[in-house]
C-alpha cells in the first residue's frame, strides 16, 4: 500500500470500533490514512472494518496495522493470542467473509509509511524505519516492529495496568520531519497532542480515546 501523490490527506487516529465517528471522518474527498487500531473497545468493530475496506476498494484510503489489529490478524491465522474480552467480542462480530477479508488486509497493510518529511506509524518511530521496509505485521516481532506496534516501553506496568511508555524516541526524529502516531493517549484537552524533539522533529499523537469514552481525532494535510 502506498499513499498516492498529489492528494490531500486526512490522518485519522485510533478508531477502536467507533463506526459513527469513523464514518464522519471518512466523508471527505481527501485520501484517508488511518493509523491503526480499527477494532476493539467500541460498539461496532465489524462496521469499522467494513468501512475501511470500502475506502481501500474505492482507492480512497489505507490503514496501518496497530497492536489490536495485529492480535486480530494472528487470531484469524489460528494462532494463540492473549486478546481478552475485547478481542473475543470483535471475533464474534465478524462473519466468515469479513474474517477472510480482514486477514488478507492485515497481512498486507504496512506497519509504517513515509511520505517525504511525513512519517506515519501506529505507536512510535525509530530511525531504523527510514532504512528498512516494513516487515510482515503479523510475523515475528523484531525491534522495529515492536516499536511500531507497542512504542518505547520500560517493561514495567503502570498503576492503570498499561505498560509504562517512554517518549525518548521523539528526540530522534530528524529535523523537519513530523511523525503522526496513535496508540499512546497523551492529549489532555481532547485535541491531538503535539510535541517537539531535541533533534528538530515533531510528533503528533492522534489517539484521543475513540471507543474508550473519548472521541476520534483527525488532521488534514495538503
Amino acid at each position: 500500500m502506498n499513499i498516492p501523490s498529489g492528494r490531500g490527506l486526512r490522518i485519522v487516529g485510533d478508531v477502536h470500533g467507533d463506526l459513527r465517528a469513523f464514518a464522519f471522518a471518512a466523508d471527505t474527498d481527501r485520501f484517508v490514512v488511518q493509523l491503526g487500531d480499527l477494532i476493539d473497545s467500541g460498539p461496532d468493530s465489524a462496521g469499522a472494518l467494513r468501512l475501511m475496506f470500502r475506502l481501500i476498494d474505492e482507492g480512497r484510503g489505507l490503514f496501518l496495522v496497530g497492536n489490536h489489529d495485529r492480535k486480530l490478524g494472528r487470531a484469524l491465522r489460528g494462532e494463540r493470542v492473549r486478546g481478552g474480552p475485547q478481542l473475543d467480542a470483535t471475533m464474534a462480530a465478524l462473519d466468515a467473509p469479513l474474517r477472510a477479508r480482514a486477514l488478507a488486509e492485515m497481512e498486507r497493510a504496512p506497519a509504517w509509511l513515509v511520505q517525504e518529511r511525513r512519517f506515519f506509524v501506529h505507536a512510535a518511530f525509530h530511525t531504523g524505519m527510514l532504512a528498512h521496509a516494513p516487515p510482515d505485521p503479523l510475523g515475528p516481532v523484531d525491534p522495529l516492529l515492536s516499536r511500531a506496534m507497542f512504542g518505547e516501553t520500560t517493561g514495567r506496568t503502570q498503576a492503570d495496568g498499561f505498560p509504562e511508555r517512554l517518549l525518548r524516541w521523539v528526540n530522534h526524529i530528524p529535523s523537519g520531519m513530523t511523525v503522526y502516531c496513535g496508540h499512546d493517549q497523551r492529549s489532555r484537552d481532547g485535541r491531538p497532542w503535539v510535541t517537539h524533539g531535541d533533534g528538530g522533529g515533531t510528533a503528533v499523537f492522534m489517539d484521543t480515546g475513540a471507543g474508550k469514552g473519548g472521541h476520534l481525532s483527525w488532521v488534514d494535510l495538503d
